[in-house]
């Protein structure tokens, strides 16, 4: 079996979104950002609406969603941006949202999230980070699977992280109700989970031609540590010999992987600083782990998700 020519591109951890889309033409596409109220969603969501694309901002709190619209209209001259409620945790909320969008689908990015919160459950008794991150996430994108294979070449985009590097998905508690719950383990097995799905959706879909790519998109201070102290940030970046990067960087390798025509019929793959990565490293916090691309875990993770969401 031969191992598919990594995809190199002429950007870099220090370009920004904008400059990804700068030469590209997407009018006529169109996107859902979760998330795409603030952080790095938002400057996804405007380098997208800057080349023309039609985007929903899918959000939690939709007065900061017209805030960012508004914004992104102002500084692009694009009105095409829309607001819609999503609440992840909230598998109701999830399929309104499914419900009301009509017609095809060219870019889901999956970029909405939480890390390391205190213990939380939803109503079903999951850990919040695993069915915000992963399962939310999975329920929407199976719920939109037709208007994505309507668009004739769609992409999604699932925002993982180097802190992947954590933890597998523990499938035989995946919920912390046999272990002590750990806050940077269930992170990390969620965004496990988000380059498992990468995996196996493009397994699923591509012959629909839906691709999927998973993504590190940097360290960024964003609104996403707010469950994280000033004191273990410091330790962060003190541990950290990337640089942290600005949201408009953070941005870059989402918007590459929603747009490059260099992914065409590209999935399955993991992306970091805008090129895709190689294997992990022993004692180095780049690239991925093997156990996230693992497709027999790949495939258990997609049937476990299943049997979730049909309760």
């Amino acid at each position: 079996m031969t191992t598919p020519t990594p995809v190199t591109t002429p950007f870099s951890a220090e370009t920004t979104a904008l400059e990804v889309v700068r030469d590209l033409d997407l009018t006529g596409r169109r996107a859902v950002v979760t998330g795409g109220a603030s952080g790095i969603g938002v400057e996804t969501a405007r380098a997208l609406a800057a080349a023309g694309a039609d985007v929903t901002l899918a959000v939690r709190n939709t007065e900061a969603g017209q805030r960012a619209a508004d914004d992104i209209t102002g500084s692009t001259g694009n009105d095409r941006i829309l607001v819609a409620p999503l609440d992840l945790a909230d598998l109701a909320s999830v399929a309104a949202f499914v419900r009301t969008w009509d017609g095809p689908l060219h870019m889901l990015v999956d970029n909405a999230g939480i890390m390391a919160s205190p213990e939380m459950r939803t109503e079903q008794g999951w850990e919040m980070q695993f069915a915000t991150n992963h399962l939310g996430h999975f329920a929407l994108a199976t719920g939109l699977r037709p208007a994505l294979a309507a668009a004739d070449g769609a992409r999604i985009v699932s925002v993982s992280s180097a802190a992947h590097l954590r933890s597998p998905v523990v499938f035989s508690d995946i919920h912390f109700r046999q272990r002590p719950y750990d806050p940077w383990l269930a992170y990390g097995q969620s965004k496990t989970a988000n380059v498992l799905f990468a995996v196996e959706a493009t397994r699923r879909w591509a012959d629909d031609g839906i691709y999927t790519n998973a993504l590190m998109p940097g360290a960024i201070r964003t609104n996403l540590q707010r469950y994280i102290s000033e004191e273990e940030l410091a330790r962060m970046r003190s541990g950290n010999a990337a640089a942290f990067k600005t949201p408009e960087q953070g941005a870059a390798t989402s918007v590459l992987v929603a747009t490059s025509p260099l992914l065409d019929g590209v999935g399955g793959r993991y992306f970091e600083d805008c090129q895709e990565a190689g294997p992990n490293q022993p004692g180095t916090r780049t690239g991925w782990a093997a156990y996230a691309r693992d497709p027999e875990a790949a495939e258990q993770l997609w049937t476990v998700s299943e049997e979730h969401l049909r309760g």
